[in-house]
């Protein structure tokens, strides 16, 4: 067998899997606390070696190691764009295809007080955006500008309008700014090219963020880690979408978000006098702050009584234990009224998460996300990994029965939860061995 070692440092859990290449099998898997308060590593080790020895298939140290990371908050990234509708909006597109946390979002010439909302927001990246090509120079000019003056050193990747890019990199450069260069978001109205900027942030995240979080003590970590966890994941998601052979989306459940992504197939939408000036981006990805089974359960009580998916009954009845998550994110129900509790959350999380993500407020899009086509809905998170059997797909059961939510509903979705957590595995192989990845996603996921 030829293998392999996947693993995904979570701010909370690290999850290994070993897979066979060959095949594109999962052959073990395992978990262990993530160790942030003394050295990731610690877990990461131990979760690895027991993957492996759970396998059987000899040395850890022997094998390749393909490592993601959201461990000490993931990426935190601001967007600097030129006006909110067209560029700054494709930025935070982009941003968040890249497995960003876009925390700030600046539209036009950065001025004393907004250039202190964004040192608030404390970014590890900044996006700076601006102008399609051959356009508007003005704006970006004056930011770049700004930030070189400011003594900024958080890291920016400058991907605007390419008539003016080199010399701003090299005003940015020259004033000790740590720059990467990427093709323009948006080279002209309605058309949103998100990988040249979604490479260079995976860089920036690679090269100072993951070793500027002193997660651990030494270089290994660093050398290790190869994306952000939700980049390594949307990659799988593509991955997948493309075995399918169709829509998808994939509700991810967490302790402190609820991430959606979805695939879409590019079609006449694209076009026509409603287009998008931003662009379409058919493969996307949104994150819910405030809907969590932990650190955000309040949020989600909130966010379904305004839904109006809670009554003031349910709230109340609620109420207590949401509290006690939120105070104690390490709680782990132990008997079946807890399990209960965790899944109504859950069920709550995930609808208001795909109302959103269908409705295009969190995506910035106008027309929102048309999911009628969605083949196949996949979750994923700890509390539907772990959940008894079916129940995990019995909470997307009842998120697919949502029909008074305005959103469009999938019209013949088949749910299906991510139990051996592969998605995040199959996006880390699909670089370097695709075939591998294509066959653990279609083997698990895709009804092979």
């Amino acid at each position: 067998m030829s293998l392999a070692v996947c693993a995904d440092v979570g701010s909370t859990w690290t999850k290994a899997a070993v897979v066979d290449l060959a095949v594109g099998r999962l052959v073990g898997a395992a978990s262990a606390p993530t160790t942030v308060g003394t050295d990731v590593l610690h877990g990461l080790d131990a979760a690895v070696g027991a993957a492996v020895d759970g396998a059987g298939v000899g040395r850890a140290g022997a094998l390749p190691w393909y490592v993601c990371s959201s461990a000490g908050g993931g990426l935190r990234l601001a967007v600097v764009g030129y006006e909110p509708l067209v560029t700054a909006q494709a930025g935070r597109r982009v941003g968040l295809s890249a497995g960003a946390n876009v925390v700030h979002v600046a539209a036009g010439r950065l001025a004393a007080t907004e250039l202190a909302a964004v040192r608030a927001a404390r970014p590890d990246v900044v996006l700076l955006v601006g102008g399609t090509d051959g356009g508007d120079v003005d704006t970006v000019t004056h930011n770049a500008t700004r930030l070189a003056r400011a003594r900024w050193r958080v890291p920016v990747v400058l991907a605007g309008n390419v008539d003016v890019r080199e010399g701003l990199r090299e005003v940015l450069a020259a004033a000790g700014v740590p720059v990467t260069v990427a093709d323009n978001v948006l080279p002209r109205i309605g058309v949103l090219a998100p990988a040249s900027a979604r490479a260079a942030i995976r860089e920036v995240f690679l090269r100072h963020v993951i070793g500027g979080k002193r997660l651990s003590r030494g270089s290994r970590f660093a050398r290790l880690v190869r994306a952000a966890t939700p980049d390594a994941v949307l990659t799988g998601v593509e991955v997948l979408a493309d075995v399918v052979g169709g829509d998808l989306a994939v509700v991810d459940v967490g302790g402190a978000t609820t991430d959606v992504y979805s695939v879409l197939t590019p079609d006449e939408r694209a076009g026509g006098p409603g287009r998008e000036v931003a662009g379409a981006l058919w493969r996307a990805r949104t994150v819910e702050g405030d809907l969590g089974m932990r650190w955000s359960a309040p949020g989600v009580v909130r966010a379904a009584v305004q839904e109006r998916l809670l009554d003031a009954v349910g709230q109340e009845e609620l109420a207590a234990a949401v509290a006690v998550r939120a105070a104690d994110p390490g709680f782990l129900p132990v008997d079946a009224a807890g399990r209960a509790v965790d899944g109504r959350i859950a069920v709550l999380a995930a609808t208001v998460a795909l109302r959103r993500h269908a409705r295009g407020a969190a995506t910035g899009e106008r027309a929102g996300r048309d999911l009628r086509d969605v083949r196949l809905l996949v979750g994923s998170g700890g509390v539907l990994r772990h959940a008894s059997a079916g129940a995990g797909v019995g909470v997307l059961a009842q998120v697919l029965a949502d029909r008074a939510g305005g959103w469009p509903l999938p019209r013949a979705a088949r749910p299906v939860v991510d139990v051996d957590y592969v998605l995040a595995a199959g996006g880390l192989l699909a670089g370097e061995h695709p075939v591998a990845a294509a066959a653990l996603l279609r083997r698990h996921l895709g009804g092979d």
